[in-house]
Parts: C-alpha cells; sequence; structure tokens
C-alpha cells in the first residue's frame, strides 16, 4: 500500500482532516481569551527605520539596511542581514519577545506575510517614512504613515477572512498591542534638510509645521481605531540633535548636541502629549500610552558610562568625520571591535545594546518612562 506522504499509512481523506483540525486548533490556541497575562496575542508596529523589520527590502528606496554588517548579531538569521537598521534586534522586536509574542512581526511587503503568520502580527514600518507624506522622498521609495494604515486596513481585511469578523474584532482591540515610532525622518529628512527647497521650511515656520504633523497624527491615529485599535504605545521623538550624524556635520565635541533638531524634538513632544491626552479622552474604550523616548535616549547617551558603554558619540558601523558619522553602515563600512560598547550602531540608529536598555524601562518602567501605564499593563489592561 502506497503510504501518504504527510502520516504514514493513513488515506488521503485522514490526513486532510487531521490537517484541518490542526490549523483550527492552532487558531483557537492563538484567539483563545483565558490566557490572559500569559502571552501577547498580536504585535502590530508602524514607523521609521528605527523599526523596521524589513519591508524596505521589497521597495526600490535608497534607504536599505539588507546588506552586512547590519544584522550581524541577529541570532534569528544567523547574522545575515534582514532588513532592520541595527546591529541585532529593534525595540519592537525585543517588546514583542518580553511580551511573550509567539514569533517576530512579519514584514508586510513579505510573500511570508500570509495565512496565520499574520496573527503573530505584522510590522509596517519603513525606513525614510514619516507622518508626512513628502517626507523621505529624498530616499525614492518608502511607507509613510498613510500608506501603513493602509496596509493594516487590508491585514484587518485578512484577519476578518481568517477567524470571522467577531473574533477578528475581539483579537484586535483586547489582546493586540499597536506601536507607533515615528516622527525623526519627518525633521531630518523633511523640514530640517539642508537643501532648502527640498524641506518644508520653505514655506512654513516650526509652530505651523508641527501643528501639521499633530493634525496628521490625530487623522492616522483615528483611522487605526476605527479599525478596532484599543492599545496603543506611541514613541515621541528622541534626542535627534544628538545622533552622530548631526554630531559630524556640525563639528561638535563629544559632549555636545544641535540645538535645533532637539529644540523642534521637544516643541513636537509637547504637543503630542497634549494629543494623546485628548484622544484618551474622546476616543471610548482606548489606552493611549506615550513613550518618553526622548528622556530615555538622553539618559543613556549622557550618562553612558553607567550602562556599560565606552562612547555615545562615534557610530559602530559608518565612515566619514569624527564619529564615523557621514556615510550609513554597509559592507565597506568600519566596523567597532566590540558592539555591545556603542550606544550607536550607525549614523542614525541604536545599537541592540541600547536598544535593549530602553525596550527594558518601556516594559516595565515607571511613569517617567511610559504614561499612563507601561507596556507589561498595556498588554493586560
Amino acid at each position: 500500500m502506497q503510504l501518504d506522504p504527510l502520516i504514514g499509512g493513513s488515506s488521503p481523506q485522514v490526513s486532510y482532516w487531521v490537517l484541518v483540525v490542526l490549523v483550527f486548533t492552532t487558531l483557537a490556541h492563538l484567539i483563545r481569551g483565558d490566557d490572559k497575562g500569559q502571552g501577547l496575542g498580536a504585535s502590530f508596529i508602524f514607523g521609521d527605520s528605527l523599526v523596521d523589520a524589513g519591508n524596505n527590502n521589497y521597495l526600490s528606496t535608497l534607504s536599505k539596511a539588507n546588506m552586512p554588517p547590519n544584522g550581524i548579531d541577529f541570532a534569528a538569521s544567523g547574522g545575515n542581514p534582514t532588513g532592520r537598521y541595527t546591529n541585532g534586534r529593534t525595540i519592537g522586536d525585543l517588546v514583542g519577545e518580553e511580551l511573550g509574542a509567539s514569533d517576530y512581526a512579519i514584514p508586510f511587503l513579505s510573500p511570508n506575510a500570509t495565512g496565520s503568520a499574520i496573527l503573530n502580527g505584522v510590522n509596517f514600518a519603513s525606513g525614510g517614512g514619516g507622518i508626512m507624506n513628502a517626507t523621505g522622498r529624498i530616499f525614492v521609495g518608502r511607507l509613510g504613515m498613510d500608506i501603513q494604515v493602509d496596509y493594516f486596513n487590508i491585514t484587518r481585511q485578512r484577519m476578518d477572512a481568517l477567524l470571522g469578523k467577531s473574533k477578528a474584532r475581539d483579537y484586535v482591540m483586547k489582546r493586540s498591542i499597536f506601536s507607533i515610532t515615528i516622527g525623526s525622518n519627518d525633521f531630518l529628512n523633511n523640514y530640517l534638510l539642508p537643501v532648502v527647497s527640498i524641506g518644508e521650511r520653505i514655506s512654513e515656520t516650526p509652530d505651523g509645521f508641527v501643528n501639521h504633523l499633530i493634525s496628521n497624527l490625530r487623522i492616522q491615529l483615528t483611522r487605526l481605531y476605527n479599525l478596532d485599535a484599543r492599545k496603543f504605545v506611541i514613541g515621541n521623538v528622541g534626542p535627534i540633535g544628538c545622533i552622530p550624524y548631526q554630531k559630524t556635520i556640525n563639528q561638535l565635541s563629544e559632549g555636545e548636541c544641535v540645538k535645533l533638531p532637539n529644540d523642534l524634538a521637544v516643541q513636537y513632544n509637547g504637543r503630542l502629549k497634549d494629543l494623546l491626552a485628548e484622544l484618551n479622552d474622546n476616543l471610548p474604550g482606548s489606552k493611549f500610552c506615550l513613550a518618553n523616548v526622548y528622556d530615555l535616549v538622553l539618559e543613556v547617551i549622557t550618562n553612558y558610562a553607567k550602562y556599560g558603554f565606552r562612547t555615545a558619540s562615534i557610530a559602530c558601523c559608518g565612515n566619514g568625520g569624527q564619529y564615523q558619522g557621514i556615510i550609513p553602515c554597509g559592507p565597506t563600512s568600519t566596523l567597532c571591535n566590540d558592539r555591545s560598547k556603542h550606544v550607536f550602531w550607525d549614523p542614525y540608529h541604536p545599537s541592540e545594546a541600547a536598544n535593549l536598555i530602553i525596550a527594558k524601562q518601556l516594559i516595565d518602567g515607571d511613569t517617567k518612562s511610559i504614561s499612563p501605564m507601561n507596556l507589561r499593563q498595556l498588554k493586560d489592561y
């Protein structure tokens, strides 16, 4: 008798029904509501290169990280580049791990982002993307926040098809966290571009530009709410005047940061705090948490030795200038000997060691780091 290739000795009909049972058992495990506190259902990640897990690999863009030595410490890929703009895991990866996600959120543009894989979470983030559609156009291809929300709408429809509308809605509302890390590019690769005619500075004051950002983000977050998102964590903009790129092009000393970018970040962050308070008041059942990335990163930069780092100014992987801050990380870059001793992996992005410190504060920290609750509390909210 010819054996079934899947189950020795069983008929094809029996094999088919065994597979059906296995699939539905897996889906039931993912969506059951009695495992509160035992693991995150889905992590939906939106944002820029700080949390991109590989979407830009599938775009025609100048912003890519799918070449070595990026990913050299990413164990899941055997040290091969995946499109993450760091040497290892992003903050989004680390948060998902600690909160019990079954797997890393899969890039939306990946061919594997189908079927039950999307129930672990989907990553929509894109290097170069911003709140404004014009942000990052110097890179050509990138996914702005508007497009990322469009893509979540597609994912949302796929979840309905997988689970049925009622169970899918519960899964998104009760078992999923929506992480948004965006805004830095709107300053670095839009408003602050040195070629004034490309950026928004030619037509808008800082107040006007920040107002525009907040207005757009309000619409984007409300769209996600209308697609059943309820648990949000939104990172504010970090001290972008302190990154190796800014320090290099402005020829600053090690202890200095560029004032204008940091001032703009602080101005935006104040408005973002007000926006999230407004949304918490006006969108029933929602919980918008503010991740105070600015202060967390500035603390690590200012007191880097306390955290075991040797430098908070020099990029581990890069080329050009005092801080290796001109040319992005790639195969021809100079690579430091000990990645764990550098706050910055490349001219723009933190190392995995720095990401670990920040992620721990967001997961279990007090309200100075994340408010009104931390991510472990938000998961079980």
